[in-house]
């Protein structure tokens, strides 16, 4: 099975900017794979989506209806690799953990403050217990234990 993405990167910047060498330059390929690409398309979807002449790119009917989907596609990729690299890049949100009364007010609270100090985005929720927790129960993502 070919890769179902193939030819719709291609497809978009020659309906965007009407012409293959154009959209050749946006994507850093050539020409001739931009237009193999929108080959193989054209006849993975079975229908023309482009008109071409020596001097211009038109899109058919088609080819209106098919790009604006493949905009939205496309959209919809970039903004789950932005979510996805804003998770990568600075922790937030909260983090729940536990662990022993001495060994937290002496070692973990104060290297925890330093830590929330370096990411003012996370939110952190120490429990000190000398207690063993259930933690999936208390929703703990973490517990430091001495033993």
């Amino acid at each position: 099975m070919s890769n179902r993405w193939e030819g719709i990167d291609e497809f978009v910047a020659v309906a965007e900017l009407g012409q293959f060498t154009a959209a050749a330059e946006r994507l850093g390929v050539s020409s001739s794979h931009v237009s193999r690409q929108i080959a193989r398309l054209e006849e993975r979807v079975q229908t023309r989506l482009l008109y071409r002449s020596t001097r211009r790119v038109t899109l058919s009917e088609a080819g209106q209806t098919f790009l604006q989907h493949c905009q939205r596609l496309q959209d919809g990729r970039e903004e789950a690799l932005r979510a996805m690299g804003d998770l990568a890049s600075e922790p937030k949100g909260l983090l729940r953990m536990t662990c022993a009364v001495a060994y937290g007010e002496r070692f973990i609270v104060p290297l925890v403050t330093r830590f929330m100090a370096l990411y003012p985005q996370l939110r952190v929720d120490v429990e000190l217990s000398n207690q063993t927790l259930d933690l999936l129960h208390e929703g703990m993502d973490l517990a430091i234990r001495l033993g």
